[in-house]
């Protein structure tokens, strides 16, 4: 499944970034796209202009909503572009292993989400997909149909909306009802495992091990969560030490 003009990678963020960790994590996903022979181009805001105006109001208070919206649209038009492949990574993924992150051979993908937190009753695993990476090849019969979904739910929804409205809450309901292919090794660490990857091991990395069919080569930092339930002052020594020895988090 190769051949027209070949594979884009999207990523945007607004600038400037809060966070010079996150200029590491951007350049471990160019590194990635320039080794595989992808093309690779960023957004800034402007992506947000992709966004139908009501649209656009009605995430006014919710930036996540907004540019879980308007990635799909920035997809689309990549297709409509001429491109065969289009692959997106949230700002805050870092790639770890490079050589082993490689596009599936199929219409499309989305990223595998193994949560680990601690609840009242204890340590508690939960496996998800996630839209930090997504993947979609000319002719998909998805990324239509999860654009207009996404957008009709935002447009009906009345009262506050939890910022997973249409990434993982709706990606996991479809998932768990069709099965969608999902790369496995684009991964997500929950702040219960990164702390345990800064430990050098715990019940949580565990948990995150035992609920991962292969062992990640990407991995999304989560930044909404730094400064509320990890602190900023970890991410730095967390992407050394998954950079140094990557294969910590394979089961």
């Amino acid at each position: 499944m190769s051949g027209g003009s070949g594979t884009l990678v999207l990523q945007s963020h607004r600038r400037p970034l809060p966070g010079r960790w996150l200029e590491r994590c951007i350049a471990s996903v160019r590194g990635w796209a320039e080794q595989h022979g992808h093309r690779y181009r960023f957004e800034d805001d402007a992506l947000l202009a992709r966004l139908a105006p009501d649209l656009r109001e009605r995430t006014r208070a919710q930036p996540v909503i907004a540019a879980d919206l308007a990635r799909l649209a920035a997809l689309q038009a990549a297709l409509a572009e001429g491109f065969e492949t289009v692959v997106w990574f949230d700002a805050d993924t870092l790639v770890l292993r490079p050589a082993a992150l490689v596009l599936p051979d199929a219409p499309y993908a989305l990223g595998r989400e193994v949560w680990v937190q601690r609840n009242a009753d204890g340590l508690r695993s939960y496996v998800k997909v996630h839209n930090a990476f997504l993947m979609f090849r000319r002719g998909n019969p998805f990324l239509d149909f999860y654009r207009h979904a996404a957008e009709r739910i935002v447009r009906a929804h009345r009262g506050p909306m939890v910022p997973q409205l249409v990434g993982p809450k709706l990606l996991t309901a479809l998932h768990n009802l069709i099965g969608c292919p999902v790369l496995e090794q684009a991964a997500m660490l929950s702040p219960a495992v990164a702390r345990d990857v800064l430990r050098g091991g715990g019940p949580a990395l565990d948990a995150f091990r035992a609920g991962s069919a292969a062992v990640p080569a990407a991995v999304n930092l989560c930044a909404s969560l730094v400064g509320r339930e990890i602190d900023e002052a970890e991410i730095v020594p967390l992407i050394d030490r998954l950079l140094r020895d990557p294969d910590r988090l394979g089961p």
